[in-house]
């Protein structure tokens, strides 16, 4: 009987280039969450909230999927939607097909200081901007790669 381990059952060990690729990448998202911190501060508002309002780009969502997509609990989200409700950002409409669940949809206002926020981070701008078109291109089609690869709710 053979009983040298099988490949599937010993773990590899990241190599020197992975370990760098992860501690770099904590970096750019350290990087990334501190200026993104800083913009949303700097309009009064949370980084949770400014997240809010990021999300609520693509239309309007319902409480509770925007509490799974930032990994947090629903009762979270409606404070955080009742501050932005009371600043104009945001509205709470009920949703047509299901008149029990609440839609949350971004306000013009909303909407406007979202775009604003997200034009002031050069977090992105400045470190892209060493890349070449085809630099970033590959850049974009990796992290999409990696993206696809992931499990889990951010995936």
């Amino acid at each position: 009987m053979d009983t040298q381990p099988t490949a599937a059952a010993t773990p590899q060990q990241p190599d020197e280039i992975t370990r760098e690729v992860v501690d770099l990448m904590a970096n750019l998202v350290a990087l990334f969450h501190r200026e993104y911190e800083d913009a949303a501060a700097a309009r009064s508002l949370t980084g949770a909230q400014a997240k809010v309002l990021a999300l609520l780009r693509r239309g309007p969502m319902p409480m509770r999927q925007i509490a799974q997509t930032l990994s947090c609990e629903p009762s979270n989200i409606t404070g955080i939607v009742d501050r932005l409700e009371s600043r104009g950002f945001v509205t709470r409409e009920a949703d047509r097909q299901d008149r029990r669940v609440k839609l949350v949809a971004a306000t013009d206002t909303g909407t406007a200081a979202s775009e604003e926020l997200r034009e002031s981070l050069n977090f992105a701008r400045e470190p892209l901007a060493a890349l070449g078109p085809d630099e970033r291109t590959v850049l974009r089609d990796l992290l999409r790669r990696m993206l696809a690869g992931a499990s889990g709710p951010g995936a």
